[in-house]
């Protein structure tokens, strides 16, 4: 990040290149749609390209490229209309599929998977996203960072959230 802010436009590329798939997988599970998580991906790219300059190299990059993707979902989400229809089902099937090597175990796997991605979208929107940051890898600090909470309420929403999802899941309402 630094050399594309000091001005290196193929440093842009290697950083695409980089965080584009990570970026798309958290996106794919934060909306729930394939074809919106690739739009959200291209404007949070074209949003850090604009905001080169405000990047503070004492920051982790992936916190702030996280932190820019979850607000530009945020802001799709709130649209009154959104471009595209949600599709649960297609995100379960595509993530489930790439992941499960048997055949005769598929279709448990989808019915498993989509119930996961449906009780996932019932949690309140600060859970659902500290939960996925933590799937993608990132500590509590750089979810703290983030969402511009503390570290002890990222622990509380993960907590809360991995609770909700498993009283969920077990049949329970998950309140």
């Amino acid at each position: 990040m630094l050399a594309f802010a000091g001005g290196d436009a193929s440093a842009f590329e290697r950083l695409f290149q980089r965080w584009a798939k990570p970026l798309l997988r958290y996106l794919e599970r934060l909306v729930g749609d394939n074809a919106v998580a690739e739009e959200l991906v291209q404007d949070s790219f074209l949003r850090l390209h604009r905001a080169r300059d405000r990047y503070r190299p004492d920051a982790r990059f992936s916190t702030w490229l996280y932190t820019i993707a979850t607000n530009t979902a945020r802001n799709e989400l709130r649209r009154p209309f959104r471009r595209h229809p949600h599709d649960a089902e297609a995100v379960a099937m595509g993530t489930i599929a790439s992941r499960v090597p048997a055949a005769d175990t598929r279709a448990g796997a989808r019915l498993e998977g989509r119930a996961v991605l449906e009780r996932l979208e019932l949690l309140p929107d600060r859970q659902r996203e500290a939960l996925l940051l933590v799937a993608e890898g990132l500590s509590y600090a750089e979810i703290a960072e983030a969402q511009g909470s503390s570290v002890s309420a990222v622990k509380a929403s993960v907590h809360r959230a991995r609770s909700k999802l498993a009283d969920r899941l077990a049949g329970g309402s998950g309140r």
